[in-house]
């Protein structure tokens, strides 16, 4: 016995060396900033008790620059699984009170390893990051660590979600990890991302550039696009993680978790019709069918403050998990540009990947006009869009609500790219572009020499609008699949989910397709 106990007291010994983590003045000193411990992260994260640690008593593997003598507690990161909400999950936690969380080759392998064990077995990877980037002492064995983290990235990319979350400083290669993950949500406060500081930007350009200006959550949220939320803290950020697994599978091989104890109801909702304006030149606020569409309190909006004239996020219909795509008529007119299409066409994919329904909603008057568009590549960005759904092989369901003009017509996922069913209100104006437009191109001539411009432009308009914008024309030659009075909607497409769930879908044979990027 007395053997027994020298080897359990060294066992303790060890466990409260790793607790300490690089030490109780450090630890204090981010409590005063509102900030938890790598190791309290995951306590947050993981169901009471769930937490099983993956290489605990890893050490460094440097032995240069004075760092033969020093101890840094499981290399500066914590990895392991556990249960959230009762599902299995790997997460890891770069710890910043040992050696600033820099990562080094063991600190590489114990996040690389935690990686191929949540592919094998198919669970969620969330990631941490709190590190100061590449121990400088390890030198290209540092670097090298990140190209394996990076390759596994893209290995796992597709097969289980992968979820970063940005709780302090990131910059560098170390950005491009969370880059090549799903989701990044990032906290207000205590945290950075970028490629280049200041200071390097200052040396290569000149130009003054603060951090508020591009490493923010702040900046990336509403200017860059580079991370999909906002997070008040710590604890507000892992909120935000759990509810985000809540609408995903555990991996691709499933499906989305679906309540399929809630029956389907078709059941008339008049309020519909309140959100409609009298007028068509007035915007629609899409956040009100939004609301009235989806479960009370399910929408959960993805990249609320980056392409506005978009919206994006997950959402239950009648229980069934659904990812929203909706033109936003209130900002920019819910015209498509550069960023709209990016983040559209995004989403789109990750929808598809992790096997998540898609509804659409629609009113959309084009793509943006004007010289920065077209000098910026909208050509190249509005293809992703077209690319990104007629590649997706979920259930898309669409609605038409307003205007649905030209090409943006067919990026929005009209029946001709893949949508499975199509409903419009009776308010739908389906054409190659607006009524005024085509009147002034087609009758230009005409108008010019009658006797009374303004009556005959209005008359021909009427006519344009009967015959080549009333949703009973497409609806005629079966581009849709059914008008539908506004009331009817939320019943309407529950059931098109419900029927479509089934569908099976595949492509021809080939390694992947070759995306405008």
């Amino acid at each position: 016995m007395a053997i027994a106990d020298k080897l359990m007291e060294e066992l303790y010994k060890r466990r409260n060396a790793v607790f300490a983590a690089g030490g109780k003045d450090k630890l204090e000193k981010r409590r005063q900033k509102g900030l938890l411990s790598a190791r309290e992260r995951l306590e947050a994260l993981f169901d009471e008790g769930s937490f099983q640690e993956f290489g605990m008593h890893v050490q460094h593997n440097c032995h240069n620059f004075g760092m033969e003598k020093k101890v840094l507690p499981a290399d500066g990161v914590i990895t392991g699984i556990g249960l959230v909400g009762g599902r299995p999950v790997a997460a890891f936690s770069q710890d910043f009170t040992v050696s600033g969380g820099s990562l080094g080759s063991n600190h590489a392998k114990k996040i690389v390893d935690l990686m191929k064990f949540a592919g094998k077995t198919g669970m969620p990877v969330i990631g941490i990051n709190d590190s100061g980037g590449a121990r400088i002492q390890e030198g290209v064995e540092a670097l090298a660590g990140y190209g394996q983290i990076f390759y596994q990235n893209v290995a796992l990319s597709g097969v289980v979600p992968q979820v970063s979350i940005i709780a302090g400083p990131c910059a560098g290669g170390a950005a491009y990890s969370p880059a090549l993950m799903d989701f990044i949500i990032m906290t207000k406060k205590n945290s950075d991302l970028f490629i280049c500081g200041p200071q390097v930007i200052k040396a290569a350009t000149g130009e003054e550039a603060s951090v508020e200006m591009f490493a923010t959550a702040d900046a990336h949220a509403t200017v860059s696009g580079n991370i999909h939320l906002v997070a008040n803290d710590d604890k507000h950020a892992i909120l935000l993680a759990e509810k985000l697994l809540s609408y995903l599978p555990s991996n691709n091989m499933q499906e989305p978790p679906h309540d399929f104890s809630q029956p389907v109801k078709r059941e008339r909702d008049e309020s519909f019709n309140a959100v409609i304006p009298a007028s068509p030149q007035e915007a629609l606020d899409v956040y009100k069918v939004i609301s009235k569409l989806v479960d009370a309190d399910s929408f959960f909006e993805i990249q609320a403050n980056f392409a506005r004239n978009i919206v994006t996020g997950f959402a239950r219909i009648q229980g069934m998990v659904v990812g929203i795509i909706a033109n936003q008529p209130a900002y920019k007119a819910g015209c498509l540009d550069i960023d709209a299409s990016d983040k559209a066409s995004r989403f789109i994919r990750t929808c598809n990947v992790f096997n998540v329904p898609i509804v659409n909603l629609v009113d959309v008057p084009g793509f943006m006009p004007g010289l920065a568009q077209e000098r910026g590549g909208i050509i190249r960005h509005g293809a992703k869009m077209l690319f990104a759904y007629a590649s997706a092989t979920v259930p898309k369901i669409t609605l038409i609500m307003r205007k649905a003009y030209g090409g943006a017509y067919l990026a929005m996922c009209c029946v001709d790219m893949g949508a499975d069913m199509v409903f419009a209100w009776p308010t739908a104006e389906i054409a190659v572009m607006g009524a005024k437009g085509a009147v002034n191109v087609l009758y230009g001539k005409e108008l010019k020499t009658a006797e009374n411009p303004e009556e005959l432009a209005a008359k021909l308009r009427e006519e344009y609008s009967e015959k080549f914008q009333s949703p009973y024309q497409a609806a005629s030659k079966g581009m849709i699949t059914d008008v539908i009075d506004p009331a009817e909607t939320r019943g309407a497409i529950a059931m098109a989910l419900r029927a479509t769930l089934s569908k099976r879908e595949t492509r021809l044979p080939k390694k992947h397709g070759n995306i405008p990027m």
